[in-house]
């Protein structure tokens, strides 16, 4: 009897301690972008403590998927209290999570083939600037993570393969992996303006994973073999071949990673379950053993 008393008793510290740290989510900010020559709208997660100390924390990007935007992972992702939970069970650091919108003027994290929208210049040129001037973030490589869910996996891709100096891991989930071949892309580029034979080239061997690895200096393979890789998708989602394709991909190039096909499929039921995972798996790059 006395065992059963002293193991609720833990218990209930155990949820006390948890319930009492609550980090917070600001989900009205904005920067002004010169590169988009417009304001850009992001949130942000700030650990319990934030507020309290001088202490720098690892920054954790989090990109959303088509048709949401920078309030897509705090309403419907539930981040705020998943991220509460794990890190005051221990299972992830405290970090700060960053979640900027590519839903507004154009959708998507890629520049634009017609060079007028270059997003991925505002993410790394603006964004990250910003974010590591205006909070009290670590700067180095090692503290920065990226992850994000569908067309945002694939902004995780595709940052984390032209940019692999800049994160120590990645998380795509479910993502859009860029499978296809130059006659399927041009079927999807936009048809309101004709295109060259030279852009359309250009854009390909940029949005391509295996142009991309074919094309990476020996310097820049091997920090991509540096950077820790986390791929999950549902065994039921619509994008298991392009996910599937990147395992066969990094498995060939010798780049590791870690492949999860998981029961699900493309919900926000599976990338909630996912993103616990995500946070102590980056976590593992911000410490050290």
């Amino acid at each position: 009897m006395k065992k059963r008393i002293e193991s609720v008793m833990i218990a209930l510290a155990v949820t006390l301690t948890a319930s009492a740290q609550q980090g917070q989510v600001f989900e009205t900010l904005t920067l002004r972008s010169e590169i988009l020559k417009m304001d850009r709208n992001f949130a942000v997660y700030l650990p319990d403590g934030y507020d309290k100390s001088d202490q720098s924390y690892p920054v954790l990007y989090l990109l959303h998927g088509s048709g949401d935007n920078h309030t897509g992972w705090v309403q419907f992702g539930q981040v705020q209290p998943i991220a509460d939970r794990v890190i005051a069970e221990g299972k992830a650091a405290r970090m700060l999570i960053v979640m900027p919108d590519a839903d507004t003027g154009r959708r998507g994290y890629f520049n634009d083939i017609r060079g007028d929208f270059d997003y991925e210049d505002f993410f790394f040129k603006e964004l990250i600037p910003h974010i590591e001037k205006n909070y009290r973030v670590r700067t180095e490589r090692r503290y920065r993570a990226i992850a994000g869910l569908s067309m945002g996996g694939g902004g995780t891709i595709f940052y984390t393969l032209h940019r692999p100096d800049m994160f120590a891991a990645a998380a795509p989930l479910s993502a859009s992996t860029g499978s296809w071949n130059i006659e399927q892309l041009k079927a999807r580029l936009p048809q309101d303006a004709p295109l060259t034979d030279r852009q359309i080239s250009a854009y390909y061997k940029r949005h391509s994973m295996e142009e991309v690895i074919k094309a990476a200096s020996e310097d820049e393979l091997k920090q991509l073999k540096q950077v820790r890789w986390y791929i999950s998708c549902g065994d039921d989602d619509f994008l298991f071949e392009g996910n599937s394709l990147m395992h066969i991909t990094f498995r060939k190039n010798e780049i590791p990673h870690e492949y999860r096909v998981k029961d699900g499929a493309h919900t926000w039921t599976y990338w909630r379950m996912e993103l616990p995972l995500v946070m102590e798996f980056v976590s593992k790059s911000f410490t050290q053993y």
